[in-house]
């Protein structure tokens, strides 16, 4: 069913636009609560009032989209994803990891309107397209770190692994002397046997 947006539906789409959405949608959701109106394409008159009715609700939402590219401009987000061994990382960054980034910075950006025209597979900074209404587009940068769990992880993987020789050379130390002790206390009790042995003789 193809309807025309009232109101602005996260998700979705902005006042005016006309998406085609199941019926049970639109009749259970959009259409009741008064988000939707039937874009009846058989009907341009009617179609065409609806967008004029809309069109001060279109204006202050395209106003609210530029303030937003203003700020959106130029901005930078740090992302931190875990990395396999060669490098790349597991799974890419989604438009929902770059949507949450930008609002722990105050900028509400949904996912829908991000654009990734390349995946990220790897760390390193990217630009990334934000489409905040339908002839306003803004540019930010992302940055891809690795994972700072991943980063502590390694590193004390990394430092076993310098300390295993010396952690085994420690304990064949430990192991020779305590070999050495057991045969100094075998010969000092063989030593007692034989006393012993001499004291019954005579």
């Amino acid at each position: 069913m193809k309807v025309i947006l009232t109101e602005k539906v996260k998700s979705l789409g902005g006042v005016g636009e006309i998406h085609n959405v199941s019926p049970g949608f639109a009749r259970n959701f959009l259409l009741p609560k008064k988000f939707a109106k039937i874009a009846d394409e058989g009907n341009e008159k009617a179609l065409a009032d609806q967008k004029k009715a809309l069109a001060k609700k279109i204006s202050a939402e395209k106003k609210d989209a530029q303030d937003l590219k203003t700020k959106l401009d130029g901005v930078s987000v740090t992302i931190e994803k875990k990395v396999g061994g060669t490098g790349r990382l597991f799974g890419t960054v989604t438009g929902n990891d770059l949507s949450k980034a930008l609002l722990e910075q105050g900028l509400a950006v949904e996912k829908r309107q991000i654009i990734i025209e390349t995946p990220i597979k790897q760390l390193g900074t990217f630009e990334i397209k934000a489409k905040l209404f339908s002839d306003v587009e803004a540019v930010f940068k992302v940055t891809v770190n690795k994972d700072a769990k991943q980063i502590e992880e390694d590193a004390k993987r990394a430092k076993a692994k310098r300390e295993a020789p010396v952690i085994e050379a420690i304990a064949e130390e430990k192991t020779l002397g305590e070999a050495a002790e057991a045969a100094e206390a075998a010969k000092a009790a063989e030593t007692t046997e034989e006393a012993k042995s001499e004291e019954t003789d005579k």
